[in-house]
């Protein structure tokens, strides 16, 4: 309200940089649920058909900012005794020493350390991502899916993603005639946050 006496310019000044102060809306953090969450593979087998599996223990969390995709980022951490080929055997066998060698390599982390603007509202994502003992720097795009409120009375966004990687790049060499050398990796997160 403009007080009797008060200069109508000061006042509006005042006005003005009140306003500016005011600080912005900060970026949303979203928890990662990994139930509905999923990190698959692919790889080649024998040089004739693809195997594929996932990784069933997931968390960390997503930054989504609507007006500045700069502020992205995602921080995940696999559980690699977690991976899910639909056979013991073969699960087994890829958490032993020949493979992810879980027990000395318990998890696999992505971090961002920087984030863009990709094409189409896309998020390209830079960080580091750690796999067998073995950390490599990693741009993955990911595409924002959804988000919305739930019936859970929490607030829900998505994001999913596709990167390839080589696996010899970290140290996984067992069988090359066998196995590509190629893995594809998708990357489908959804995440909550307080409405």
């Amino acid at each position: 309200m403009l007080r009797v006496g008060m200069n109508p310019l000061s006042w509006a000044l005042g006005f003005a940089i009140t306003l500016i102060a005011v600080p912005a809306m900060a970026a949303d953090t979203y928890k990662i649920d990994a139930s509905h969450s999923t990190v698959m593979f692919r790889v080649k087998h024998l040089n004739t058909s693809y195997a594929y599996g996932r990784f069933n223990d997931l968390s960390g969390t997503f930054v989504l900012d609507a007006k500045d995709a700069a502020k992205a980022s995602v921080d995940l951490t696999i559980k690699m005794e977690s991976v899910d080929t639909a056979n013991a055997d073969r699960d087994k066998h890829l958490r032993g020493p020949d493979f992810f060698n879980v027990k000395q390599f318990p998890t696999s982390v992505f971090k961002t350390k920087s984030a863009k603007a990709g094409a189409n509202g896309a998020i390209e994502l830079t960080g580091e991502f750690t796999l067998h003992g073995v950390t490599k720097p990693m741009t993955v795009t990911l595409e924002k899916t959804g988000e919305g409120p739930s019936p859970f009375k929490d607030y829900r966004a998505g994001l999913e993603g596709t990167l390839k990687i080589k696996r010899s790049d970290f140290d996984i060499n067992y069988m090359p005639d066998g196995l590509g050398d190629e893995v594809t990796i998708t990357v489908s997160l959804e995440g909550t946050r307080p409405q």
